[in-house]
């Protein structure tokens, strides 16, 4: 048995978008997935996207900014993974650049480090070897730091101990 998509009018799909945007912020790829996977004609979707942009619904910057604010804050991923995450959503490259430029460098060092520093706290010998130093640097890489941040982080920490 398959399970047939289920369509929606047009109407339909606006207050369930406006609903969806009052609740959290979106952007408009997502707003756009929702709707293919309602069956909403491209010519009702754009209508509808245009709608919401007019009236403030849905704004790519201002996602944009959000979306970063809190992967870096809560999740403690790095710009890298945070741009990606973006790209993956269908934001303009410009306003994923200006998201990013907003991120606060001493806050954004800061928690690289205290998520460096959780890392080591786990494992206290990992600072020592070669290969515990190798597991810290693709640990940070792999939240999405840069390599550069990442290897001053882990020298520092090499200091420190």
């Amino acid at each position: 048995m398959t399970i047939k998509p289920k369509t929606v009018s047009p109407q339909q799909a606006l207050m369930r978008l406006e609903d969806l945007c009052v609740s959290a912020e979106h952007c408009e790829g997502e707003m756009r997935e929702k709707m293919r996977r309602w069956r909403i004609a491209p010519s009702d979707a754009d209508k509808i996207i245009e709608s919401l942009k007019k009236r403030r619904f849905i704004d790519d910057r201002r996602f944009a900014e959000a979306y970063a604010r809190d992967k870096y804050r809560f999740a403690r991923w790095g710009k890298r993974k945070i741009a990606m995450g973006l790209a993956a959503k269908r934001v303009d490259c410009d306003i994923v650049a200006d998201a990013l430029d907003a991120i606060d460098a001493d806050e954004y060092t800061d928690i690289a480090r205290s998520a460096l520093n959780a890392k080591i706290n786990a494992n206290p010998d990992s600072i020592s070897t070669f290969e515990g130093r190798t597991k810290l640097f693709r640990f940070l890489i792999g939240r999405g730091y840069e390599p550069a941040l990442a290897s001053a982080l882990i020298k520092d920490a090499i200091h420190i101990q």
